[in-house]
């Protein structure tokens, strides 16, 4: 990734794990939105973290994405009210997933050709 914490191509991602992700013969440490713009470092360490700000990337973008997958990290943990009615209002379905599921979903939807965006909130350990 550059300096700046993006990839300009959205990808499947390889591995993660580590406190991190692999993709396109990269390593990146740290969460991570995988955008139509590209792969975007993400500040996001934990669920309680969601809010409208910290996914205001996504919900610019939502006429290019069709559904969000959201890696919550070890454990599925709910969505404030406001990102989801926000969601909602851009047409954007949500899958809410602990992050290893939520990397294979994203993987399955990007292969299918699907516009799919992910946030996903870094581990430690691969599941």
């Amino acid at each position: 990734m550059s300096e700046a914490g993006h990839y300009p191509y959205q990808v499947g991602i390889d591995a993660y794990g580590n406190g991190g992700f692999r993709f396109a013969e990269m390593s990146h440490r740290g969460s991570l939105l995988c955008l139509p713009t590209g792969m975007h470092a993400w500040g996001v360490v934990g669920p309680r973290e969601l809010s409208l700000e910290t996914l205001a990337a996504v919900l610019a973008l939502g006429e290019q994405i069709d559904v969000l997958v959201l890696g919550m990290g070890d454990d599925i943990s709910g969505v404030p009210v406001a990102v989801r009615d926000a969601l909602r209002e851009q047409a954007i379905g949500i899958e809410i997933q602990s992050t290893g599921s939520a990397v294979r979903t994203y993987n399955v939807l990007m292969d299918e050709g699907r516009a799919v965006a992910a946030a996903l909130i870094a581990v430690d350990k691969a599941r």
